[in-house]
């Protein structure tokens, strides 16, 4: 279960209006030209005041189209985006790459829209079973909507940090570490369908702020320090119990195997205390931890 969301007015990216920034340099530069020449030229002639008075107009007018011109450009490298803004409304969101050129009273806020990589610190959780854990994860996130990622969360890579963190801990608990009979789902033991789950879940709570979450995985898991030691000895005993059974179960079937083989070849007849004592020195050898000492029986069966 993932934590629900209050209800907001949720930002969506579009398209802003932008146009080529190299065309936009040329008017710039033949506008600057306009302007050198026209300074030289009138320098050189002697102006009725008519001509004196459009001159100073013009002279006004140009370095005015220069500034605005010059104010426009901006400039987006790959895999950045520029978003536009009109007075505090958002007007669109500009992706592509080079030199580019909108009116200059239009904001522009630069933004990455690049993977990173996140190494989250060594969190303490308890997991399903209320063993105290430490678990790190790493994410691979991107920005997906940039306009969710300004306008809808106050810092996006602030909120990315604490959704990563809330994340780990949702999915640390919802596992026990181990399982030693390999019937349940671990974390230790389960990793696609963990970190599958974790991804899921991350790309839930960051949904708001636009961010995609690409990738995701454990990278530490282990017992916290103050029951490493204790778990560690029960791992111990619950392997070497394991071992025990299967030793045993293996042992049974072999003594049966051998028991209905000796019946069906008539090979020998055993009464139900001889078969007790057979099944008994079967199971000593084939359950010991030593080597067995054989016994040479001289006499007869019964002797």
């Amino acid at each position: 279960m993932t934590d629900s969301h209050p209800a907001m007015n949720s930002s969506r990216e579009t398209r802003a209006w932008s146009t080529s920034g190299y065309l936009m340099l040329v008017i710039f530069i033949a506008l600057l030209v306009l302007t050198v020449v026209r300074v030289i030229t009138f320098s050189g002639t002697e102006p009725n005041d008519s001509q004196v008075l459009g001159f100073v107009a013009s002279m006004f007018l140009g370095p005015v189209a220069l500034v605005i011109i010059a104010k426009g450009f901006y400039m987006i490298q790959p895999n950045q985006a520029a978003a536009i803004t009109l007075f505090g409304s958002y007007r669109g969101t500009d992706r592509n790459p080079g030199l580019r050129w909108v009116w200059p009273w239009m904001g522009k806020t630069k933004m990455s829209v690049r993977a990173n990589n996140v190494v989250s610190e060594k969190l303490k959780v308890n997991d399903l079973r209320g063993n105290p854990i430490e678990i790190a994860t790493t994410v691979v996130w991107r920005v997906a909507d940039t306009a969710q990622a300004l306008f809808d969360v106050d810092d996006y890579k602030a909120f990315v940090f604490v959704q990563i963190e809330a994340a780990v801990r949702s999915i640390g608990s919802r596992y026990p570490y181990d399982d030693i009979e390999h019937m349940e789902v671990t974390l230790r033991g389960s990793h696609d369908q963990v970190n599958a789950e974790l991804r899921t879940e991350l790309n839930s709570r960051l949904e708001t702020a636009g961010i995609t979450v690409d990738s995701c995985g454990l990278t530490h898991l282990a017992y916290a320090p103050e029951i490493a030691g204790a778990m560690l000895r029960r791992q111990q005993a619950e392997a070497v119990i394991s071992a025990r059974k299967k030793l045993v179960e293996g042992a049974v079937t072999m003594v049966e195997m051998a028991l209905n083989q000796l019946s069906e070849k008539n090979v020998v007849h055993l009464d139900d205390e001889r078969k007790a004592a057979m099944v008994s020195n079967l199971m000593v050898v084939l359950c010991g931890e030593r080597d067995t000492q054989p016994v040479v029986n001289a006499g007869s069966l019964y002797q």
